[in-house]
């Protein structure tokens, strides 16, 4: 375990002080860790841009993924407990065509789905940032997974009580499914949150809703050679997803364990 914790931690320690160097001490030989002059320079250049606000693009991504875990939730949690629970026409073929949703790479309908998007006049838009990828087959799988190992006798007590399918769905099936939510929703956190490609094809006229990976690749164009500008953005870009999963540590753990288990 400390094997493997030193093989993936190290490229990120050995970048951190890098922040603080400039060009020519970064590709200074021999290598040395610590800087020999501690310097903000590159901090100055992040924050002192005139036509990008780093931390405004920070801000953009966390709501754009946050707002997208919420939804993405809601989605896919009806879709898998109408599919474990509900009986309607067509349900099979529903299954397996939602099923084979999971073995179509998402590059081959990139650009299919930008011209839907065009068309929809979402392009420049927070919504073409949310929307697009709310809808996941492997979520759906996972839930409903999950959904069928709840005892059928809880929904039946229930129905005795007068609730209905949204209520048990809402006040029982939402209530016992903490740990998955949280796997599922980090997973979908990361995916917005480090999504590149997309947001470059989708947005560039509103510079506004930049989003960070789409910022620090401008940054990467636009400081040619200057790596510890690119560095400091990188590495301040991972204090929001490594602080939440500081938080949902236990969850995340717990997560994983059912999934092995289904």
């Amino acid at each position: 375990m400390t094997v493997v914790v030193v093989i993936v931690l190290f490229p990120i320690l050995w970048a951190m002080p890098a922040m603080f160097k400039n060009r020519s001490e970064i590709f200074e030989l021999p290598l040395h860790w610590l800087p020999h002059e501690w310097s903000t320079d590159n901090f100055k250049t992040i924050f002192g841009m005139d036509d990008y606000n780093y931390f405004l693009s920070i801000g953009s991504t966390t709501l754009v993924a946050v707002v997208s875990v919420v939804l993405s939730l809601i989605v896919n949690m009806m879709a898998a407990y109408a599919f474990a629970r509900i009986e309607f026409p067509g349900k099979k073929f529903f299954w397996m065509y939602m099923l084979s949703t999971m073995f179509i790479p998402g590059i081959t309908i990139l650009l299919t789905s930008v011209r839907v998007v065009t068309a929809l006049g979402m392009l420049d838009t927070i919504w073409v940032l949310i929307v697009p990828g709310l809808a996941s087959g492997y979520n759906v799988f996972f839930f409903r997974q999950y959904f069928f190992g709840v005892p059928k006798y809880m929904e039946e007590a229930a129905m005795i009580d007068g609730l209905s399918k949204g209520g048990i769905f809402f006040r029982i099936f939402t209530r016992i499914s903490t740990a998955p939510m949280v796997i599922c929703g980090m997973s979908v956190f990361m995916g917005y949150y480090n999504s590149f490609l997309w947001p470059v094809m989708t947005i560039t006229k509103n510079t506004e809703l930049y989003q960070i990976m789409q910022l620090i690749r401008t940054l990467n164009s636009r400081y040619t050679g200057q790596y510890g500008v690119v560095l400091a953005a990188t590495l301040m870009s991972l204090t929001v997803p490594f602080g939440l999963y500081c938080f949902f540590q236990k969850y995340i753990v717990q997560g994983i364990s059912i999934a092995g288990v289904k």
